[in-house]
């Protein structure tokens, strides 16, 4: 009795063991593998021309949304109007990716981070494979690359004045490019489709950094 009461128990425990090493990794979803760091911040090659950061400034995992950025401006901050932008109106130049002044990426996250631009904004959707997925309860797009790496993108919404809106259902991700003094250039997305866009200068965005390196 004793020898099968162990053999039973034994069976249990492995049994157990074998769960939770299922479950553990059914709970790490995909966008969490990180191809390298540059700078102390993990990035994905996705096999595109440049590095894509796995998490938005300001965030410590690839599903929380992290800080919001007026365009051109390099700190974020709680009130998101027209009269206390930096940029808003005023010409700055066709792009600012790189550019100490006003790059965010390049800032706070310093080495070779810095705003994607428009081209390879519509790279990175253009060349990868999306899906409209949930990792850890917050919802977003899944991007399947051409070399078999995944991105997530949460859906953080953005800001005007003191609000958040669209959290949960839309991602404002902004680029380097500007469109014109009063707007600059996002991807946009929701549970359909993302694409390149347009956003108030002025407004609260996520940043995801890119690296050539």
């Amino acid at each position: 009795m004793k020898v099968k009461n162990i053999t039973k128990l034994f069976q249990v425990v492995l049994l157990l063991v074998a769960t939770s090493c299922v479950k553990e990794d059914l709970e790490v979803p995909q966008g969490r593998i990180e191809s390298g760091r540059i700078w102390d911040h993990g990035y994905v090659d996705l096999g595109l021309s440049v590095k894509w950061a796995t998490c938005n400034i300001g965030a410590a995992k690839p599903e929380e949304y992290g800080d919001y950025y007026a365009w051109g401006e390099v700190d974020n901050k709680t009130n998101y109007t027209s009269t206390n932008s930096k940029t808003y109106r005023k010409n700055i130049g066709n792009d600012i990716s790189g550019n100490i002044n006003y790059d965010a990426a390049a800032v706070k996250w310093s080495s070779s981070w810095r705003l994607p631009t428009q081209a390879e904004m519509e790279e990175l959707i253009n060349g990868c494979t999306w899906t409209w997925t949930e990792v850890n309860g917050v919802y977003g797009r899944m991007g399947l690359g051409p070399n078999g790496n995944s991105i997530f993108f949460p859906a953080a919404g953005y800001c005007e004045s003191m609000a958040l809106y669209g959290e949960g259902e839309y991602g404002y991700y902004w680029c380097s490019t500007a469109a014109n003094t009063e707007n600059s250039h996002i991807m946009f997305f929701d549970a359909g489709r993302n694409y390149t866009d347009w956003l108030y200068r002025y407004r609260g965005a996520s940043i995801r950094p890119v690296s050539n390196y």
